[in-house]
């Protein structure tokens, strides 16, 4: 307040103005409350005392002329800070204007006391001269018409009303307290407006609202619309009501927010936020936690859905870090703990007695008594309410058991994020002082989470704590204080030393604990306990143990890749003394070792295979060649049903080994390394007659006798292969067995192996006989007859696949012409032009015609000519067409040149009608304009003017050929190229 001056008004000089509606002014009491221009007004009210427009107009008339006043009224005579305190009521016009209209208002209401219109007029027309000029906020867009409370509170903050300017508290305290006697009346006429209400409950978040007014008197008021109003009008004026509580903070906020969380808990996470807020002085940190673990497991079983979104796991995390930073005031500490786990035991313990146990039933004569069951809260909708927890009762001061709830709440429900927990629990001991407490839960947590990404979240934690705490003990020591002495110094510096070396042996155990987690998730991972065995380095008796614990818990039916290398490399580890190899080898332990893998039941038949065949290695490896032989012996042992199914997975490996192709690979080789011909035979002989060999299994049992001077059993072998197998793999059979035996016998038993050709192809697919028929050709032509030799190669263009034909008909034809000369070749070529496929054909046609050009037949030779012109696209084999027109040049006339020009002209449309032609035309046009940029000039004049009459132009002119020219072969004339690379091949098959 400002200090009284001479030429500044007191505080009481100020109060001396007030009240002024109180009692209400009337002419009266206060002479110039009406002047004459208004007498005529006053005859009319009381003439017409009931009409309601006639008040009405009244008022709104004097409200105009008050407002005409104040627009028009000299500069006041106070001070500033005076002016300011007396706010609207600053002026004596204004006071006077106050006084006016409560008069016709008072008078007004007097005959109409429940007109809701008339009392929100005169409310606020006092509150405009009491609290000041209203400000009017826009709003983009509309409001929802049914908010939630969260969204309510936000919207309603950013509405609450504002004014500028206002009478202040201490100086108008009087007109304040007539401004709510007013609405106390008006309420008492109408206790069932809402709008009445909230206009009344506006003027508490006022600034300058006296605090008598604004703080008891305001809570009650709130109180009484609750009581008032129905409850469907009660959220608006909750919303309100939880921001004036919001604002008041302490116990206010605490009571008005429990009131309503007790029947709408959708603001609970607001209501923690401002329990634990900055700027709250007296923070209730173990009230928020409670809420907000009751929070988190009524979102786990589905009874919450946050307004924010939060998931139950967030929910708890925020839980966790109240818990952390509020340790002290939220959680008990290590010996409560304790005490509480047990006592939680004890009765876990006690309740699952009592539930497997089957009490009799109560009876009195025969007669069942039934009981009343344990008190069962129920809510108005019949459901069945939780039971008591104290853990969830924010006004139980009882302090919560973090480490309980942390491990029954939240690792037992998310298992994923347990790596977080279990740092937040250790955090929670940190923030208690209690470091041993932190270290053992660090190293329980390390010590039962199942993910790499968990384990480093602890880990790092746990490092991050070594580190500070060894910090803080060396700056203790760097500076002691005053009262510490030598001796507890030593202590200190003692205890550091410790403390590093602990820091070290957990920086050195990272890696087996890496391993740890990698194994608790899945214990059958082979490669793990590979891993753990090399971290053990040379420590043979770690290394000792972590085999034997690795076969131990790995389930074989379970185990990951390469169970059985875990036996063999055990094995190993004996025989090689160690894993340096200082030790001395024990044998006796790697049989028993391998002895013991041979009973486990594998995935796999070939792990077993595997098993004895690095036992046999063992004893070859120490010169016990005898005992190898007998242990091959004992897992080839053939049992007496031997129609056992190989891929059987019901029965054990054991029973399904003696089929397995790998172990009698091994055994058969070491037969041939270390027993005789005869055993080795024998042995062939069991997987011949077990038919489970393959091929390979075959030439070798072959290439054995051959080796051995055994011919006629090898070739026995050979045919037992082809009985066994069909083909193609017993092809390849063949092709060694008819090679081998021609080489043999050569000319000596020409019928056997003519038969023996005649028996492989009766059975060969036409895709795979192609060698053997030339096989069977060759060998007629250097120890049959020729005759023979050539009808074979007929016969092989009859037969095989129509890709193979023109390679045999190529290699036949150059037989015949060899051995009969070229006339022989005629029907050959004949046939060949019958068989082979179009693209083909034209090939086939041009060495035909050069035969005959050779011949001297160019009748002949121009007739192949046009045969093959049928199959030639002209813009695709431009090769035939410039072979053709040399050969018109060279033994043609104008006559025949110009039908050679027809036949191209009819072939071309003919193709142009084609549509599958159309992309290999393409692709022709496109190469020939790459070879024509390239093309040297022509070698002569007859060549341009082939040139030119390619172009378009007209032909040269002939002179008759009075002689047949002697033409090269196509292979000798550089003008003739090969067979277009680019060409499209379409089969016979397209064309249908």
């Amino acid at each position: 307040m400002p200090t009284a001056t001479t030429n500044e008004p007191t505080l009481e000089s100020l109060q001396a103005h007030f009240p002024l509606t109180l009692p209400v002014p009337t002419p009266t009491t206060h002479a110039d409350l009406i002047s004459t221009r208004e007498l005529q007004r006053e005859e009319d009210l009381l003439r017409n005392p009931y009409s309601f427009r006639t008040w009405w107009n009244a008022i709104q008339t004097a409200k105009e002329a008050s407002a005409l006043l104040l627009k028009t009224e000299s500069p006041t005579d106070l001070s500033p800070d005076a002016a300011a305190l007396l706010g609207p009521l600053s002026s004596p016009t204004a006071r006077k204007s106050l006084q006016r209209l409560t008069y016709l208002y008072e008078s007004a209401l007097v005959n109409f006391p429940t007109s809701f219109k008339l009392w929100k007029s005169y409310l606020l027309t006092r509150m405009t001269y009491v609290c000041g000029k209203l400000i009017h906020r826009k709003r983009a867009g509309g409001r929802k018409k049914f908010p939630e409370m969260r969204d309510a509170l936000e919207e309603e903050a950013e509405d609450l009303e504002q004014w500028e300017g206002g009478l202040d508290g201490v100086a108008g305290w009087a007109e304040w307290k007539a401004l709510v006697a007013t609405f106390e009346r008006a309420l008492m006429w109408l206790p069932r407006m809402p709008r009445l209400w909230l206009l009344y409950l506006s003027i508490f978040n006022h600034p300058f609202c006296p605090p008598q007014i604004s703080y008891t008197h305001a809570r009650r008021t709130y109180d009484r619309a609750l009581r008032t109003l129905p409850p469907s009008l009660h959220s608006r004026i909750w919303v309100r009501y939880l921001l004036w509580a919001e604002k008041r903070g302490g116990a206010t906020t605490v009571a008005i927010y429990r009131r309503y969380l007790s029947i709408d808990p959708s603001v609970t996470e607001r209501y923690t936020a401002l329990l634990l807020a900055p700027e709250n002085p007296l923070p209730r940190p173990l009230e928020a936690a409670k809420l907000l673990l009751a929070l988190a497991r009524k979102a786990a079983k589905g009874e919450y859905t946050s307004p924010e979104g939060k998931s139950s796991y967030q929910l708890l995390i925020e839980w966790l870090e109240v818990a952390e930073q509020h340790a002290e005031e939220v959680g008990l500490d290590v010996e409560e703990t304790v005490n509480s786990n047990a006592d939680i035991a004890k009765a876990e313990e006690a309740e699952q007695v009592a539930s497997q146990q089957s009490p009799e039933p109560a009876k009195v004569d025969g007669q069942l008594i039934r009981f009343a069951g344990p008190a069962i809260a129920v809510d108005n909708d019949g459901k069945v309410l939780p039971a008591y927890n104290e853990d969830e009762d924010p006004t139980n001061l009882r302090k919560l058991n973090i480490e309980r709830i942390i491990k029954k709440d939240g690792l037992e429900v998310y298992k994923d994020q347990a790596g977080r927990l279990w740092t937040g629990l250790a955090t929670y001991w940190i923030k208690r002082g209690e470091f041993d407490r932190a270290k053992s839960t660090f190293e329980e947590g390390i010590a039962s989470v199942l993910t790499i990404r968990d384990f480093t979240q602890i880990f790092d934690a746990y490092a991050e704590f070594s580190e500070s705490l060894i910090s803080a003990m060396m700056e203790s020591i760097a500076e002691p204080d005053e009262d510490e002495d030598e001796e507890s110094i030593k202590d200190t510096e003692a205890e550091l030393d410790a403390k590093m070396k602990e820091f070290e042996e957990l920086m050195d155990r990272r890696p087996f604990l890496v391993n740890d987690v990698l194994l608790r998730r899945n214990p059958n991972d082979v490669q793990e306990w590979e891993k753990r065995v090399a971290l053990w380095g040379e420590n043979d008796d770690k290394v000792a143990e972590t085999y034997t614990q690795a076969l131990t818990t790995i389930h074989p039916r379970k185990a990951t890749a390469n169970f059985h290398r875990l036996y063999i490399n055990f094995a190993k580890f004996y025989e090689e003394g160690g894993t340096n190899g200082e030790a001395e080898a024990d044998f006796d332990n790697a049989r028993k070792i391998f002895e013991k893998a041979t009973k486990v039941n594998f995935k796999a038949v070939e792990d077993l295979a595997d098993i004895w065949s690095e036992w046999a290695e063992l004893e070859i490896r120490h010169d016990n060649y005898d005992e190898a032989i007998r242990v091959m012996q004992r897992a080839a042992a053939i049992p007496k049903n031997t129609k056992i199914n190989y891929h059987d997975q019901s029965l054990p490996v054991q029973a399904r080994l003696f089929k397995s192709l790998k172990l009698w690979s091994f055994y058969v080789d070491l037969e041939e390394s270390l027993g005789t011909v005869e055993s080795t035979k024998a042995v062939y002989d069991k997987i011949l007659e077990l038919r489970i060999a393959n091929a390979q299994i075959i030439v070798n049992y072959a290439a054995f006798l051959e080796e051995n001077k055994y011919f006629e059993e090898s070739f026995k072998v050979y045919e037992r292969g082809v009985e066994l197998f069909t083909f193609p793999v017993s092809f390849e059979i063949w092709n060694i067995y008819l090679a081998k035996f021609v080489k043999r016998y050569g000319g000596e038993k020409i019928e056997r192996t003519r038969d023996l050709f005649e028996q492989a192809l009766e059975k060969c697919p036409p895709k795979s006989c192609k060698p053997i028929f030339l096989m069977y050709a060759t060998f007629e032509e250097e120890h049959g007859l020729t005759k023979r030799a050539m009808g074979i190669y007929d016969r092989a263009t009859q037969i095989v696949n129509d890709e193979d034909k023109f390679e045999l008909f190529s290699i036949y034809i150059a037989k015949a012409t060899a051995n009969y000369g070229l006339t022989a070749t005629r029907p050959i070529y004949e046939r060949a032009l019958e068989i082979l496929p179009d693209r083909q054909t034209a090939e086939m046609c041009l060495r035909f015609a050069s035969m005959e050009r050779k011949l001297g037949e160019i009748d002949r030779a121009r007739a192949i000519y046009a045969h093959a012109s049928q199959f030639c696209d002209p813009r695709v084999n431009q090769n035939f067409w410039a072979e053709w027109n040399t050969f018109e040049i060279e033994t043609g006339s104008e006559d025949t040149f110009r039908e050679m020009l027809r036949i191209k002209r009819s072939v071309q449309a003919q193709f142009n009608t084609e549509a599958s032609y159309i992309a290999a035309q393409m692709a022709s046009k496109q190469k020939n304009a790459e070879e024509e940029d390239e093309e040297e000039a022509p070698a002569d004049a007859m060549a341009a003017a082939e040139r030119q009459a390619g172009g378009g132009a007209k032909g040269p002119s002939f002179v008759a050929s009075t002689s047949n020219p002697v033409v090269k072969p196509q292979e000798e004339r550089p003008d003739v190229g090969a067979a277009n690379a680019d060409e499209i091949h379409i089969s016979d098959d397209e064309d249908l």
